[in-house]
Order: C-alpha cells, then sequence, then structure tokens
C-alpha cells in the first residue's frame, strides 16, 4: 500500500489557531467600536443642538421672540429624537426676549450615559454637559 506523499484539508490544530487568533482581534478591536458609535451618536446630538439654536437666532430676527417648539425651529417633531434613537432635543420654554436653552439628554443605558448624559447650549453660546464637562470637546 502506497503511502500519501501530500495531505490535503486543513488539520484541527491548524482550525484552532485560527479560531482564536480571531476571537483576540475581536476582543481588542470590540472596545474601540464601541467607542467609535458612541462619539458618532454625540455628534449627531452636537449637530442638532447647533442647528438648533441657529435656527433659534434666525426665528428671533423674524419673529421678535424665541420659540419654544422645535417644530418652528425646522425640526420635524417638538421634542425631536435623533435619527439613532439615542438623544432627545428639548427647548426649554423661553421669556419670549430671554435668553433660550436647548437641550439633548441621552435615552440608551450603557457606559455612554455615564459619560455624556446631557448636552446643553444657551442663547449666550454657552455649552454645558453633564455628568462629564468636557464632552463638546471630547474625542474619546
Amino acid at each position: 500500500m502506497k503511502m500519501r506523499k501530500y495531505m490535503s484539508g486543513v488539520t484541527l490544530i491548524e482550525l484552532m489557531i485560527t479560531v482564536v487568533i480571531i476571537a483576540i482581534l475581536a476582543v481588542v478591536s470590540y472596545p474601540s467600536y464601541r467607542e467609535f458609535i458612541d462619539r458618532a451618536k454625540r455628534t449627531e446630538a452636537k449637530a442638532a443642538l447647533l442647528m438648533a439654536a441657529t435656527n433659534q437666532e434666525r426665528f428671533f430676527l423674524q419673529n421678535n421672540q424665541f420659540s419654544a417648539l422645535l417644530t418652528d425651529l425646522g425640526f420635524t417633531a417638538s421634542p425631536f429624537t435623533t435619527d439613532s434613537g439615542a438623544y432627545v432635543i428639548t427647548v426649554a420654554a423661553p421669556v419670549p426676549t430671554a435668553d433660550f436653552t436647548v437641550t439633548a439628554t441621552y435615552q440608551l443605558g450603557g457606559a455612554e450615559a455615564a459619560k455624556c448624559n446631557v448636552f446643553t447650549i444657551t442663547g449666550a453660546g454657552i455649552k454645558t454637559s453633564a455628568p462629564d464637562t468636557d464632552c463638546w470637546t471630547r474625542t474619546r
């Protein structure tokens, strides 16, 4: 009986090594992926707040008062939920010619709620966030 010179196929050891390498790569890359997704949600909320503040100023120029409704500012609903569903944007009912405050509140759980739960911007351009104070500038 002749022995085969070359074996074809994959051995169990080779398959297990490949599975272990893929698992290690997944464990290392998943936290970075989650952080990227959270940053994208934050950016979406910041963009909506800046748009609301700009449109609030435009509304004031045309009507000589601020609006308490996001629908007056070009949004589809009041309160408005961002496209990802992560943040809800609201406007504090302003006294007609006084300052306004637009707020984005995080709606989902997880680590992001402990980092950047609430963003606000006022008519004076003051940007605040809680519980962390660097959410407007945070890149991680």
